[in-house]
C-alpha cells in the first residue's frame, strides 16, 4: 500500500505534468489553497482547508487560528517586486502555517510560483542543502538574511526544465524526511 508521502508526491508531479499548475492563481491565499488540494486530496480531509486548530512545531507555535484568516489576507497582499519581497513573503505564510500538515511541500511550490511569475526564476532545490535549509528556516522568522543567501544561490533561470522541477518536488519531499525511491 502507498503511504500519503508516495501519494502526495505523484500528486505534485502530476500538477506540473498535467499543466494544472498553470491554472492555479500565483501569490494568492487561493492559490496556495488549490495546490495543497491537489496534493493532498483524498488523503487528507482537511486538503485545501485553512486550519482551524492551534498547531507548533518543537518550541515555535504558529500564527494563532484565531485570527490565521486576517492574517493570510495581509500575506496575500505584501509585495512580490524584489527577491527580497518575495522571500519576506515566503517566511510569512511559514509563520502563518496555514494547513494542519504539508505546509512545507505546499509553499514551496508556491514560492516558485512567485519567483517565476515576477522574477522569472525559479530555486533549483537539489542545490539547497537541507539541513542548511530547515536551519534557515527556523530562523528567518527573526532574520531573513540566511534563507534569502542560500536560496538566492540556487536560483536558476530554467523555469520550465522538467528535471530541475521534478527533481525539486522530489527534495521538497525529502526536506521532510520522506524517502523518495530511485
Amino acid at each position: 500500500m502507498k503511504s500519503i508521502d508516495e501519494i502526495s508526491l505523484n500528486n505534485a508531479k502530476k500538477l506540473f505534468e498535467t499543466n494544472d499548475i498553470n491554472k492555479i492563481e500565483v501569490g494568492t491565499i487561493k492559490g496556495l489553497k488549490d495546490i495543497h488540494k491537489y496534493l493532498f486530496n483524498n488523503l487528507y480531509d482537511f486538503a485545501g482547508q485553512i486550519r482551524t486548530k492551534n498547531i507548533s512545531k518543537g518550541n515555535f507555535r504558529f500564527a494563532n487560528s484565531l485570527y490565521l484568516k486576517e492574517i493570510l489576507e495581509k500575506i496575500e497582499q505584501m509585495s512580490e517586486d524584489t527577491f527580497e519581497d518575495i522571500i519576506k513573503k515566503y517566511v510569512e505564510m511559514n509563520v502563518a502555517h496555514p494547513f494542519m500538515e504539508g505546509n512545507g511541500r505546499s509553499t514551496r511550490i508556491w514560492l516558485d510560483m512567485i519567483l517565476k511569475k515576477n522574477l522569472k526564476k525559479v530555486v533549483d532545490w537539489q542545490k539547497v542543502d537541507r539541513d542548511l535549509y530547515l536551519q534557515a528556516m527556523e530562523r528567518s522568522p527573526i532574520n531573513d538574511l540566511e534563507l534569502r543567501f542560500l536560496l538566492q544561490a540556487a536560483l536558476t533561470d530554467k523555469i520550465n526544465d522538467r528535471e530541475i522541477i521534478f527533481k525539486g518536488i522530489e527534495q521538497s519531499y525529502y526536506y521532510e524526511g520522506y524517502k523518495v525511491k530511485k
